[in-house]
């Protein structure tokens, strides 16, 4: 008789896609695979968990969770997603991976926070000029312009600009957070893509414009060179990133499709949001791909996912798109 193989999810305030992906997961697994919500009573240092494969939706909100997937991860448990890579990861050094792989994108510059951070003095910035060279960060990006936090999701904290001027106005409302200052692409269509395990794809019509329970009723209409372009370009960031399990947005402009976020790790997938097609899709796709996992997984090694860009480098090798 085969060992019963594990899978857990730790999840926060969602429901509908926790549950729905323990029942498929048990349904499809046929008695060799069983996922449950992941209970925690102790965390001791070096202790592994009882699961094989741990889906993590929470611990980017909850640093004791943060703390524990890593522990597990260490004693061989297959973490979706690397916990270690999604602790260093952020959107600036995404846009600047994949402009190394010839990924369309807006014109991004990163920002100093308005206010010091805590602990620190003027003294702690002795090596940033100051005033910047506003009007070279101007220039490069143009406006209107958006700003968002370097590091985030949710649209939380995001603003449109339309001039120098609104651009400080605005500026002093981010106070103590890392801002990105991006081009605005004035799009014809918009996308939102899944991304599982390197190799499955859905690609989403979204309306960012819409009020968020509504987004995903868009009609876009892509061309076949578009899906393909897209569906590529998906592929080709999260094999690069090493997610998962995350979520691409595309503005499709003059036929284009620019990468305008794809530091996701925790996506929206709750039934009321993303709408019953896509949820169903996600909820089937998610739970045979935790199943692949624990099916690969192997005592006493690394399972977890190490995208392409950190195997090359460790490698010393030229990154390849």
């Amino acid at each position: 008789m085969h060992d019963i193989r594990k899978i857990g999810i730790l999840f926060g305030q969602e429901n509908s896609f926790p549950e729905a992906f323990i029942n498929r997961v048990n349904e499809l697994g046929q008695g060799r695979f069983k996922a449950e919500a992941v209970i925690i009573d102790k965390v001791f240092q070096g202790m592994p968990t009882t699961y094989h494969v741990i889906v993590d939706r929470i611990s980017h909100d909850v640093p004791f969770y943060r703390a524990y997937v890593k522990n597990a991860a260490l004693q061989g448990t297959a973490v979706i997603n690397n916990p270690f890579w999604w602790s260093a990861d952020e959107k600036f050094f995404n846009n600047c991976l994949a402009e190394k792989i010839d990924i369309a994108l807006p014109k991004t510059a990163i920002l100093p926070s308005f206010e010091l951070p805590e602990d620190t003095t003027q003294e702690s910035f002795r090596n940033l000029a100051y005033p910047l060279d506003w009007e070279s960060i101007f220039s490069y990006v143009g406006f209107p312009a958006y700003m968002k936090p370097f590091a985030g999701g949710g649209w939380k904290s995001v603003y449109r600009v339309d001039d120098r001027d609104d651009f400080f106005k605005v500026h002093q409302q981010t106070k103590r957070l890392v801002m990105l200052l991006q081009e605005e692409i004035a799009f014809d269509q918009y996308y939102r893509c899944y991304s599982i395990g390197g190799k499955y794809v859905k690609i989403m019509g979204y309306e960012p414009r819409n009020p968020a329970h509504l987004r995903y009723q868009a009609s876009f209409a892509p061309s076949e060179w578009l899906l393909h372009r897209m569906e590529s370009d998906v592929l080709k960031i999260n094999q690069y990133l090493g997610y998962d399990f995350n979520t691409v947005e595309f503005a499709v402009r003059d036929g284009i499709p620019y990468a305008i976020d794809f530091c996701n790790p925790a996506p929206d997938a709750d039934r009321n949001s993303v709408g019953e097609e896509n949820f169903e899709w996600v909820v089937e796709h998610m739970a045979r791909f935790a199943i692949e996992k624990a099916q690969d997984f192997k005592e006493g090694i690394d399972n977890l996912t190490w995208g392409k860009y950190l195997r090359q480098v460790i490698k010393k090798e030229p990154l390849n798109p």
